[in-house]
């Protein structure tokens, strides 16, 4: 105890001195689905500095590209909530489609694209109005959306349907449906948006998909059990993937597949969000109710911060 008690010293200097400078608002964002609420962590010093009442259910969440504003879907209460990522007001809510999870903004901004898991459809809202200006029909039970690094491409991964849906991100469309292993959830894409990798929980295995071709190149067991998120590292060469049933992160081969390391976080372990120097890897822990931050140089749990109950989603925001 006493040496996780230093260890965790030793690391909350080390935070403050890496990001007090570069990052004077660098904050954690993460949805709690139980307590309706969201828990804002300085990431710095690791420190709690709100919690924020919103709608009943949140669960995706996600930062504007400028880092001004963060969004956020409500399942039960059918709405997004938007929130000054400086004052951490809310400071607007408005409709969002029927029973919304993951989202994603566009590369510009101008549009939030919103999965509405029990209405079988993704919806297309305008930032500045907070609209709905499109909506169309995806794969059943889809669970979250990613966007390309390239902003052309969106991605929709449906839990019952067993697939993936392409969508061209400026004409709203479907471009292709690829099938893949039981009960996707997280996607990534590689940095060079060459590939997409898919978790899929039931199937316990993640997949490559080649974005060139929109082709399923290679799928394989992680050995962890129900891998829920993935992260991509900026050089592309490693997959950091949450697995709720195992209660770990395992790093694999991007290439291979293969698992590098196992470091256990707790149970429910789910989605995931990235520091921007790409050093550090937040992790919800469901069961436990905190989030536990792993050293991605050293693949070890460095801290552990308290959230409210049940946390579901993380996003991580540089603000202004």
């Amino acid at each position: 105890m006493r040496a996780l008690v230093l260890a965790g010293l030793v690391f909350g200097s080390f935070m403050a001195a890496a990001f007090t400078d570069a990052h004077a608002a660098l904050r954690v964002f993460v949805t709690n689905e139980k307590s309706n609420d969201v828990t804002v962590i300085d990431a710095a010093s690791g420190n709690v500095v709100k919690t924020i009442p919103v709608g009943k259910r949140p669960r995706g969440v996600a930062g504007s590209p400028d880092g001004k504003h963060v969004y956020l879907s409500n399942s039960n209460s059918n709405t997004l909530s938007v929130i000054d990522a400086a004052t951490l007001a809310v400071l607007k809510t408005a409709p969002a489609g029927e029973d919304p999870e993951g989202l994603t903004p566009s590369q510009d901004g101008r549009h939030l694209f919103v999965v509405n898991e029990n209405d079988q459809s993704l919806t297309v809202i305008d930032v500045a109005s907070l609209k709905i200006v499109k909506k169309i029909p995806v794969g059943v039970e889809p669970e979250t959306a990613v966007l390309s690094p390239d902003g052309r491409w969106v991605v929709v991964s449906n839990e019952t349907s067993n697939d993936i849906y392409v969508i061209d991100a400026a004409r709203v469309v479907v471009i292709k449906k690829i099938p893949v292993p039981k009960n996707p959830r997280g996607m990534r894409f590689s940095p060079d948006t060459r590939r997409l990798y898919v978790a899929s929980e039931a199937a316990n295995q993640v997949s490559i998909v080649e974005t060139a071709t929109w082709t399923l190149v290679k799928s394989a067991e992680t050995g962890g059990v129900r891998p829920v998120d993935i992260r991509v590292t900026a050089d592309g060469a490693r997959l950091y993937v949450s697995h709720g049933g195992s209660a770990e992160v395992r790093v694999l081969d991007a290439e291979t597949l293969t698992t590098i390391a196992a470091i256990p976080v707790g149970p429910r372990a789910w989605w995931t969000a990235v520091t921007p120097d790409g050093n550090f890897l937040y992790v919800t822990v469901g069961r436990d109710n905190e989030v536990a931050v792993i050293d991605m140089r050293s693949n070890t749990v460095v801290r552990r911060i308290k959230a409210g109950t049940l946390p579901w989603g993380i996003t991580i925001v540089d603000a202004p």
